[in-house]
């Protein structure tokens, strides 16, 4: 008896009649229905998962109409919702600042057909929020994740708890002190290289030459590390991957196809964001690197280095919990990438519009350089005991960063459900974005809050607002960790560049507010100015 055909029976007779040479032809047609079961099985496995991937967004849709069904919000289109109303052309925050006039205390903001926010602008909704421990958002938040890890800004639950607890006594006043000294020393570099722009009497940008300063700065203080970026030829390669990561962030956020990790990564977008990773991590790795080799060298004991003022990194990599566990490497790294980027970015944003405004407003700047000339008493530079002797500095300061707070929004996701004052509630896995620029600019609070007047932040002023009115460093918990050295080098910067020149408005320049990470102008921030002495 025969013996039974390897092949199916449909096939046998095409088989019987292949010569033994063409057997790879035989093998060939012998695996065509293997093949074309394959090719199916894998085209309806991925339309099941795309089927229950828009059931599962389908469901999020409802669930965000249902949740937030007690809150309105602006007319959104049922694809893009939002998204198409935001022409980044320098309009962006009023029209955010208009919606919280229509909208009292909250609003839903759609981005996408999907992902709705309820976008909070008032504070005592802004209370309820900063006051908690609420994680920041997983949506927003883990666009920058591969690029600044999971640091402190990003972190939540007890790593950050333990990360918090570890780095705090990097800004105590102790560590603080020094820093004022190398401030100083930035900051005239800076102004040495305005000479320029003194005696021609043109418009120059103001933020590309105060990131590179305090980016000059946070390296001195932070890590002890001269960079000379300021002094360099060229374009800085670190300050230009920050400019185009947070640029690619944005549009990230913005386009609904690249909320996917795989469209994203496959996309020419997603290859630049790879790029500039690659350029601000090594940056970073660079800076951990020699410091290391530092320690090394100096052998310093621990917790008392002998040699040179304990720095931030320092801290970083002698820290020890009470087990005696230390950071590891990712987590240094991480660290060093968060603070490397919020400690000179967002201190940029603030310092650039800050003397941008001082330049609109002469008669302000006046009285400030009067009050800086009799504090500094003729020195060349700033020290410690002067930071707390300049209070209607102090006040166009805050009233410069409640008009143009450097991070304009901030995002939470609730783990439990939440009540307002007002009886509205949020249940968990809600969305949750707090519009500082709104905030500020919110008229139940702030009377005519366009109008620039430091005046509002008298001691007698401050006293009748809500503590969670002006908010430009966070509050609560997860403030700002940085803050106080935030603020000492924008007093810093301010009253010696008020010692040394006039600021003068360009008119025909003027700024055109975009919110990225950190605020910023479309067309650059740009100012004149004048040597006093001339």
């Amino acid at each position: 008896m025969p013996s039974a055909s390897p092949h199916p029976p449909f096939l046998s007779c095409f088989c019987l009649r292949v010569p033994f040479r063409n057997m790879s032809l035989s093998w060939a047609l012998w695996s065509l229905p293997s093949c074309w079961f394959v090719q199916h099985s894998l085209v309806l496995l991925c339309f099941v998962a795309v089927v229950f991937k828009l059931v599962v967004l389908c469901m999020q849709r409802r669930n965000a109409f249902r949740n937030f069904e007690a809150f309105t919000g602006p007319p959104g289109h049922w694809l893009f919702g939002h998204v198409m109303q935001f022409k980044q052309d320098g309009t962006d925050m009023d029209l955010v600042v208009k919606w919280g006039e229509q909208h009292p205390y909250a609003f839903t903001l759609w981005f996408g057909p999907f992902v709705c926010y309820i976008n909070i602008h008032h504070p005592d909704y802004v209370k309820s929020i900063l006051t908690s421990t609420e994680p920041k958002d997983d949506f927003i938040y883990k666009f920058i994740k591969t690029w600044i890890g999971d640091g402190l800004l990003v972190s939540h639950g007890q790593k950050w708890f333990r990360h918090r607890r570890l780095l705090t006594p990097g800004f105590h006043y102790d560590v603080l002190k020094p820093h004022i000294k190398l401030m100083s020393e930035s900051a005239k570099t800076m102004l040495d290289k305005w000479e320029c722009y003194s005696s021609t009497g043109e418009s120059f940008e103001l933020f590309k030459h105060v990131s590179l300063m305090t980016l000059d700065t946070i390296m001195k203080c932070a890590f002890s590390y001269n960079s000379n970026c300021q002094t360099e030829s060229g374009t800085n390669k670190y300050i230009k991957s920050v400019y185009e990561l947070t640029n690619l962030i944005n549009l990230r956020f913005r386009t609904f196809p690249y909320h996917s990790d795989l469209i994203y990564y496959l996309s020419p977008h997603g290859f630049r964001h790879r790029r500039a990773c690659k350029v601000a991590h090594s940056h970073t790795e660079e800076v951990i690197r020699k410091r290391k080799e530092t320690l090394k060298q100096e052998n310093e004991p621990e917790h008392n280095p002998t040699k040179r003022n304990m720095d931030f990194l320092d801290i970083l990599l002698l820290a020890r919990d009470e087990n005696q566990q230390g950071l590891s490497d990712e987590d240094i790294r991480a660290e060093v990438d968060t603070f490397m980027f919020e400690g000179h970015d967002t201190t940029a944003s603030g310092i650039s519009f800050i003397l941008h405004t001082l330049a609109c407003y002469p008669e302000h700047q006046k009285m400030c350089r009067e009050e800086i000339a009799q504090v500094m008493d003729g020195k060349d530079i700033m020290e410690w005991e002067d930071l707390g002797k300049m209070p209607y500095t102090t006040m166009c300061i805050k009233e410069s960063l409640r008009l143009f707070p450097p991070v304009p929004g901030m995002a939470r996701k609730l783990t439990k459900p939440i009540t307002f004052f007002d009886g509205r509630t949020l249940p968990e896995g809600s969305l949750i974005g707090t519009s500082v620029y709104a905030l500020h600019r919110n008229a139940t609070v702030w009377e005519n809050p366009n109008v620039f007047d430091p005046l509002r932040f008298l001691p007698e002023n401050t006293s009748k607002r809500s503590p969670h009115a002006f908010v430009p460093f966070s509050a609560g918990p997860r403030n700002c960790i940085g803050q106080n050295f935030a603020m000492n080098e924008l007093k810093v910067v301010v009253a010696l560049t008020l010692r040394r020149y006039q600021l003068i408005e360009d008119p025909t320049r003027k700024p055109k507010i975009i919110p990225r990470l950190v605020l910023r102008s479309l067309n650059g921030i740009h100012i004149r100015i004048k040597a006093l002495d001339a």
